[in-house]
């Protein structure tokens, strides 16, 4: 009698335990094939869901049984979804009921139009181009400013991690935080003390950002010189004002490697050889060093500057036309060596 009651027992055990291990495979065991990311749009439906996940795990049947049972049909967030290896049904259904996405990075660069900076962050946003257009002229005019265009100083050069589904107000609100933050009570200081507007200021700032390519240690040097000319009446004559005027002609598809005489006269009120003073505005989104050298400004007395072929990416600066002029003539000869039209 004893040994039948224990042989039922038994039996109770090894049943529970076969339909407990079903149940946890179901729900905790590892149902992920490999490694991706879905995008589950705003207005998806469960099949579309089921679709986009099939292709990383193993047992749909599964996958879509516990999905029903937790209410994934009826229940979900969208989102753009890390599939991770060893995750089980149950944390699949459980991240996308949450929200729980994964964020992309976003590279910010010295985009010359706004326009431009839409159409490669839009490829990785739920939202296309023509949204994020429309609600970020919307936000301009609210500031009292044209379009989408004037926003450009907003901006700042750097990496930033935004989600798939990110709308185009919270997009700017990011940056327009940023903004705000580095408009501290000394920047404003030091703004006030070097007589120009917020957009002069970033206009010089983007052209020393290109002169420079970049660099930081030459652009306070840069900054100076460009003050110097502005102060004495002069014609900026930037290159890479001349190089923005014909972009803007042809909607960024010319490029220019080297300027050349007859782009000078190109009308356009950005270029600095046409026309005196500072341009209405940024020849491209710059960085915080290029705003903060305009600020801090190096007091020198230079007035020409060319680029140093014995040092690619740096320049020779001099307040002497004749020096300049020598400095010119070796850039200019070294770029008909290198065949560079």
């Amino acid at each position: 009698m004893k040994k039948a009651i224990l042989i039922v027992i038994l039996l109770v055990f090894v049943i529970a335990g076969f339909f407990g291990l079903r149940f946890y495979n179901k729900y905790f065991g590892n149902n992920v094939e490999k490694d991706g990311y879905v995008l589950i749009p705003h207005k998806a439906d469960f099949k579309q869901i089921m679709d986009s996940i099939a292709p990383y795990i193993k047992d749909k049947e599964s996958f879509e049984a516990v999905a029903k049972d937790k209410g994934l049909t009826s229940a979900f967030k969208a989102g753009r979804y890390h599939i991770e290896e060893g995750k089980g049904n149950s944390d699949l259904v459980n991240m996308i009921k949450a929200g729980n996405q994964t964020a992309n990075s976003f590279r910010i660069g010295d985009f010359g139009d706004m326009y431009q900076m839409i159409g490669k962050v839009t490829k990785k946003t739920e939202l296309d181009s023509l949204h994020f257009v429309k609600d970020l002229d919307g936000i301009s005019q609210e500031k009292g400013y044209k379009n989408v265009e004037d926003l450009k100083k907003y901006f700042f050069i750097d990496t930033y991690n935004f989600f798939w589904t990110v709308s185009p107000r919270e997009f700017f609100a990011k940056f327009e935080d940023q903004y705000n933050e580095f408009w501290t009570g000394e920047r404003k200081n030091k703004e006030q003390q070097s007589g120009l507007t917020r957009d002069q200021i970033y206009a010089l700032a983007s052209i020393v950002y290109k002169e420079s390519g970049g660099k930081k240690d030459e652009m306070k040097t840069i900054a100076g010189l460009y003050l110097n000319r502005y102060r004495k009446g002069m014609k900026l004559q930037s290159d890479p004002t001349v190089i923005y005027a014909i972009n803007k002609q042809t909607n960024f598809k010319e490029s220019i490697k080297r300027v050349l005489y007859k782009h000078l006269s190109t009308p356009s009120p950005y270029n600095t050889y046409a026309n005196a003073g500072i341009p209405p505005g940024p020849i491209c989104v710059v960085d915080k060093n290029s705003v903060d050298a305009v600020l801090n400004a190096e007091n020198n007395n230079y007035i020409f500057m060319c680029a140093d072929p014995a040092k690619f990416g740096y320049h020779k600066f001099t307040a002497s036309a004749e020096e300049h002029a020598v400095n010119a003539k070796a850039y200019q000869d070294w770029l008909n060596s290198k065949n560079i039209k």
